[in-house]
């Protein structure tokens, strides 16, 4: 079994993520996660965690989070994840299993962590959790990537 990956503060992509934390991720080179309109606030060993206020763009007719921005968030913070702690490397998902368990509202501001289960040769299992502010978990994520720029495809 590979090891899981740590996040030297030499990397580039490491360095890059600490220079932002605490702040929105408006340079993000996703667009996605320029609308999503992330914080990043925490960077550990195993992961990346952020925040994110929900707007009235981001809800279903029933004006609560609607669940593909969920899948979304979930979604972005664990690709940031994923490239950060491959040095850069682009990886694509295989699959994405998401289980909702709770709604957001309006002005709710959301957490999401995400956090890598085991890195292969090519494959990467992670996931990733959404909160409330009062830390309720409101979704849990899965998802396995890989290696999209490997030389052997």
């Amino acid at each position: 079994m590979a090891e899981r990956p740590t996040a030297p503060a030499t990397d580039p992509y490491i360095a890059w993520l600490q220079a932002h934390l605490n702040k929105p991720l408006d340079d993000s080179p996703s667009a996605l996660g320029r609308w999503l309109g992330m914080t990043l606030i925490a960077i550990d060993d195993e992961g990346l965690t952020v925040t994110c206020a929900v707007r009235p763009e981001m809800t279903n007719a029933a004006k609560v989070l609607h669940g593909g921005i969920i899948a979304a968030l979930m979604d972005e913070v664990m690709g940031m994840t994923v490239f950060a702690f491959s040095k850069g490397r682009y990886h694509a998902s295989v699959d994405l299993n998401v289980n909702y368990l709770a709604a957001g509202q309006i002005g709710d501001v959301v957490t999401v962590r995400a956090r890598i289960l085991r890195t292969g040769r090519r494959i990467v299992s992670i996931s990733a959790t959404l909160h409330n502010a009062t830390g309720d978990l409101m979704a849990h994520a899965t998802s396995n990537l890989i290696a999209a720029n490997d030389e052997s495809n």
